[in-house]
C-alpha cells in the first residue's frame, strides 16, 4: 500500500472518528474539518485513499464517501494480544485476533485487549475471564491499574504504587499479598481504560 500524506491520515483519522460515532459526513464537512477550502483538493486525496482501498464511493452525492467494510471492522476492534495474570504473573501470549471494542471503552492512545487470568484483582471488580482494554504507555500515576513486565518476561495486572526506591504492585483481593520489586525490574505496558464481561 502506498504511503499516505500527513493530509490523508488526516482525512482517514476523521472519517474514522465519525464512523464511529455513526455519522458519515459531507465532502463540505470533510474539507472544513481538515481545514481544505476546496473541495477540488479534497477529491485528489480521497482518490488517494481510495486507490490504497481504504474508502469508497458512498450512496447520495451529499455523503460523497465512506470508509471500506474491511477499514470499518479495523475501525471497530482492537487486537487481542493474550492473556493476563490478576494473580501470579504469567507470560502474555501474542495473537493475532481482534475483537469488536465499544469506542467509549478505549483510550486516546493505541490500545489493545487482554483477557485477565485469576482473581487477585476480583475486588476492583475485574473477573477471571473478563476482557481488559490497555492504553499503551510506558509511564503510569500511582493509583492507576497497570499492566507491568517483571524482568522482561512475565507480566501481570496490578494496583501501582512506585516510590524513590521501590515498585510495588498491588492487589485488590485480601488473599494475595503486594508484590514489591526495585525500580529496574518493572516496566509499565500500559494502563486500564476499559473492561468487558460476557455472561454466558
Amino acid at each position: 500500500m502506498r504511503q499516505l500524506t500527513s493530509r490523508q491520515n488526516q482525512i482517514l483519522t476523521y472519517l474514522r472518528e465519525r464512523a464511529e460515532a455513526g455519522h458519515a459526513p459531507t465532502l463540505d464537512e470533510i474539507c472544513q474539518a481538515v481545514g481544505l477550502r476546496s473541495r477540488g483538493s479534497l477529491h485528489k486525496h480521497i482518490q488517494a485513499l481510495a486507490a490504497a482501498g481504504l474508502v469508497e464511493p458512498a450512496n447520495g452525492r451529499r455523503r460523497g464517501v465512506r470508509l471500506t467494510e474491511a477499514v470499518l471492522e479495523e475501525t471497530r476492534t482492537l487486537p487481542l494480544l493474550g492473556r493476563i495474570a490478576a494473580g501470579s504473573p504469567i507470560e502474555v501470549i501474542t495473537g493475532m485476533e481482534r475483537i469488536q471494542v465499544p469506542a467509549g471503552l478505549r483510550g486516546r492512545g493505541v490500545c489493545y485487549v487482554l483477557e485477565v487470568r485469576g482473581d487477585s484483582m476480583v475486588e476492583d471488580g475485574i473477573l477471571d475471564g473478563d476482557w481488559i482494554v490497555v492504553e499503551h504507555r510506558s509511564e503510569a500515576r500511582n493509583g492507576e491499574l497497570v499492566v507491568a513486565l517483571i524482568n522482561g518476561e512475565e507480566a501481570t495486572l496490578k494496583r501501582l504504587e512506585a516510590t524513590s526506591g521501590r515498585v510495588i504492585l498491588h492487589p485488590a483481593n485480601a488473599d494475595f499479598a503486594p508484590m514489591e520489586f526495585a525500580p529496574e525490574q518493572v516496566w509499565i505496558q500500559g494502563v486500564v481504560v476499559g473492561q468487558m464481561r460476557r455472561y454466558e
